[in-house]
This record gives C-alpha cells, structure tokens and sequence, in this order.
C-alpha cells in the first residue's frame, strides 16, 4: 500500500518518494519492520496466551533427562510469525505481482491449516491434533494451486540464458529479448544446468509440453508437502525451526534477488526471473519475523510455533524455491528436514518390519532424528533393541539446536557455491 502511496506521491516530486521504488530500500524496510513487529508485538500476544493458559502438553522435568521443564509455555506463537510476514509485505509489496501475491495466498492458507491444528490440539484436548489427511489434503491443495496459478498466469515468465561464441573471442553469456513460459528448472553441479520437465516426458509428441507442465504441477504439489512436514517435525526444540529457517530464508533471498537482476543472471549464467523481486521483499519480512521471534524461542523459549508456525514457514520455503526455479537445490539446502523426515520414515518402516516378525525394534532411540541425540537407553520401551545407540553421551537441546544451525549454515554455503561449481 505504501509502495502505490509513493508512486502517486512520486508525480509531485515529493521528496523521498522515489527510494520506494528501489527494491533494496523496501527489503531493508521490510526485515526491519518485520523484525520489530514480532518483536514488539510478540510480548503482548505472549502475555495473552498466558492470561488464557493457551498451552500444548510439554514435557516435564521428570522425563526430560536434563530436568527442563516445559509445562505452561504458550503455544500457537506462530500466529506472531504470520503476523509479522504479512503487514510489512501488504505495506511494502506490489500488491499486483504473482509472485507477491502467491506468498500471501501461501503463508494465509498454512497459517489456516496450521492454527486449526494448534487450536484442537490445545482447545480440544486432543493432543493428535487435526487429521493427517486432512494436513494433507491442504498441502497438497496449496501445492496444486501454486502449480496451476505459475502454469497459467501470463506473468510467469523467464528469459533463457544462452551461450555465444565469437571467432577468437571468449564465449559470452546472453539472455533472449524474447520472455517465455517454460517448464524448465536449474540441476546442481552441471554446466548445462536448465533441465526441462518436457523433456522428460518428450515421448508424448506434441503433447510434451503439456505433460512437461503437469509433471511440473505434481513436481509443486510433493515439494510442498515434504518440505511443510520436514519444517513441522524440525519445530521439537527451542529455536530450532526459527534459526534453521531464518539461514534457509536468507539462501533463498540471495538466490531470488541473483535471478531478477539480469546482469547477475547473466554472470553466474542462470535463468532470469522477470517480476521475482517482489520475493526479495516478501524473504526480508520472513527473516525478520523469524529473527524476532526468536527473541522469545531461543532457550529456553517463552513461546512455542506451533503448527501455525511450523507448517507455515516450510511452505513457505517450498514455494520461493519453485518460482525461482530452485527446487532441485532443496535436498541440499534443507537437508536437515530431508533428514528428519527420512528418519522417521526409517523409524516406522523398522519398527513395522519387526512387528511382522513378532520383534520390538526401532532404528533410532527416538525420531525426529534430532530427539536421537537427547534420549537415553533408559527412556526406550523395555525389551526393545535399538540399531544405532550412540551417542552414548546425551546432548542438551541448546547445544543440538546450534549445531543444526551449523550444519544448516554450510548446507547454505553448498547451495550457493553450486551456482558457480558445474
């Protein structure tokens, strides 16, 4: 609103209002006041969940095996993030581009799914919280608009980056004048890095392109349910979602803000973006709002996410990795909740495949993979053997947390150093 404020103002060369239409001044502005609303406005909304006793069930310091004591946290904090994501970008977003657009529509609609869990979980009592297939079914709701909205909006476009070589001179890299619609998408690691969905399917004929496109919509659809989960199960430990998402976040900004600039795109040899630096805006509150609110998640946390907060954010991530057409990169850059989704995977399909054989047995002492590293033998149900036992050696939930920050800190690295290593 701001932004369309300014640009009427900017016809009466009213001063200042030009720096409105800089990309870089409304993300600075954004992080900013995204930081500060959570921030500010996460202590008020912390005092009334206190005042309502809006409390999950946590663990206690009788089960906890450094004796931390977790009762009577408020939960659903979530809402703080949402909050924070969607003031600054209505105030500072153009409010006309897709992508913008797209990331509101994203960050409503899994902020929804995700409070209504949170609000059967604590307001019911019943700590399963809403239905698996019916999270299910709104992610892959999400997924399947995102997919049809980038499929059939004429905005959605990228200019192909092209080698050119000269007679006795160096190769150059080039973009098309002409803007396409296309299903293609950048592979890691390879020189020529665009790979095409249609391509894929190119036995189709004349049909490929179509195809390309519906293989790119159910591409969308598993992307931003695996990456939605993998945030939800990573929110088990104070600050752990919220620092992991807030590098995560960062990533992704450098990652969109390379594909709009056309000089950029041009060096590092990637496809251009028009109209995707309205995400630039959008990542920058998302940063800040998590940056805040972790002034009251970090250890020990005086709010938990919730699902609001959990789910939200990993569609998030899911969907800007999509537009900018990066979503092979995510198995790097959000490997640590590729991991713990795979170890509860391998958790179940274990423990099920002993139960055929009249066995208890889990693969782990206890998943997601980073409740591994805080569990002691003690704490597993008796007469159940387990296959990977160590660390002998338990680890506070602090120290687990920083080191998943850390790790997930060198997988950003990785995924940046991919777009200059092929």
């Amino acid at each position: 609103m701001l932004y369309y404020l300014f640009k009427w103002l900017e016809t009466f060369n009213f001063p200042g209002a030009r720096m409105f239409g800089y990309t870089s001044f409304r993300s600075l502005v954004a992080i900013i006041l995204a930081l500060l609303i959570s921030s500010i406005f996460g202590v008020y909304f912390i005092n009334l969940l206190k005042r309502h006793q809006i409390t999950e069930t946590q663990r206690d310091a009788k089960t906890d095996p450094f004796g931390v004591n977790k009762i009577g946290v408020p939960s659903m904090g979530g809402v703080i993030i949402v909050f924070a994501i969607l003031l600054p970008c209505l105030l500072l977003g153009k409010l006309d581009n897709v992508y913008m657009v797209l990331m509101l529509i994203t960050t409503v609609w899994l902020g929804a799914l995700g409070f209504a869990d949170d609000y059967i979980k604590i307001f019911k009592k019943d700590k399963e919280g809403l239905h698996g297939k019916f999270k299910i079914i709104g992610q892959v709701g999400l997924g399947l608009i995102v997919g049809l909205v980038l499929y059939l909006s004429p905005q959605v476009v990228i200019r192909e980056n092209i080698e050119v070589r000269e007679p006795g001179q160096e190769k150059m890299v080039i973009h098309e004048a002409k803007e396409i619609k296309a299903t293609q998408t950048t592979i890691p690691f390879f020189k020529n890095n665009n790979l095409d969905y249609a391509d894929l399917v190119g036995f189709m004929g004349d049909h490929a392109q179509t195809a390309g496109w519906i293989l790119f919509v159910l591409i969308t659809i598993f992307v931003v349910t695996a990456v939605s989960n993998g945030a939800n199960l990573n929110d088990g430990m104070d600050g752990m979602a919220a620092g992991n998402s807030a590098i995560i976040g960062v990533t992704l900004g450098i990652l969109a803000y390379v594909s709009s600039h056309i000089e950029f795109a041009t060096y590092l040899n990637i496809m251009y973006i028009p109209g995707s630096e309205e995400l630039v805006i959008f990542i920058c509150a998302f940063v800040g709002a998590l940056i805040g609110f972790l002034w009251y998640n970090a250890y020990p946390a005086q709010v938990f996410m919730g699902d609001t907060g959990s789910l939200t954010i990993g569609g998030i991530i899911a969907v800007i990795a999509i537009i900018i057409h990066k979503e092979l990169l995510i198995p790097i850059l959000c490997g640590v909740f590729l991991v713990e989704n795979l170890s509860v995977i391998m958790q179940r399909c274990y423990y099920k495949a002993g139960k055929k054989k009249g066995l208890k047995q889990r693969m782990f002492k206890r998943t997601p993979i980073h409740d591994h590293f805080r569990t002691s033998m003690n704490q597993v149900e008796v007469g159940c053997t387990v296959k990977f036992k160590k660390p002998e050696q338990l680890y506070h939930e602090a120290k687990i947390t920083v080191r998943f920050w850390i790790v997930t800190i060198v997988l950003a690295a990785i995924t940046i150093i991919t777009l200059k290593i092929r």
